[in-house]
């Protein structure tokens, strides 16, 4: 089992930056992938940006396109989300998830976002 502990979320101005932690514990052998997903509130889920396991590889979603930059430690078995230039549509709650081998995919509890305007 994994145990996923987002932090870093907040209060910003839009264009200013805040930087999100995923803190993994448990099996963490077992992590591959790790990445971010949000929802806002009356939307469904949506993907933010994944990091393959060796950090080598790195996947965004269109509307965060260099703006948003995800990275990992895996010495402290931690992935972090950089959010610079936000916006107020990227209020939402942050999910972190890491993908497990045979058990599938984890997920945080989440942490909230907001972008005043």
């Amino acid at each position: 089992q994994v145990q996923l502990v987002e932090s870093g979320g907040g209060l910003v101005q839009a264009g200013g930056s805040l930087r999100l932690s995923c803190a993994a514990s448990g099996r963490t052998s077992s992590m591959y992938d790790m990445g971010w997903y949000r929802q806002a509130p009356g939307k469904e889920r949506e993907f933010v940006a994944r990091i393959t396991r060796n950090g080598g590889s790195t996947y965004y979603t269109d509307s965060v396109k260099g703006r948003f930059t995800i990275s990992r430690d895996n010495a402290r078995n931690t992935a972090y989300l950089q959010m610079n230039s936000l916006k107020p549509e990227d209020t939402a709650i942050y999910y972190c998830y890491a993908e497990l081998l045979i058990v599938g995919r984890g997920w945080g509890q989440g942490t909230q976002v907001t972008v005043s305007s």
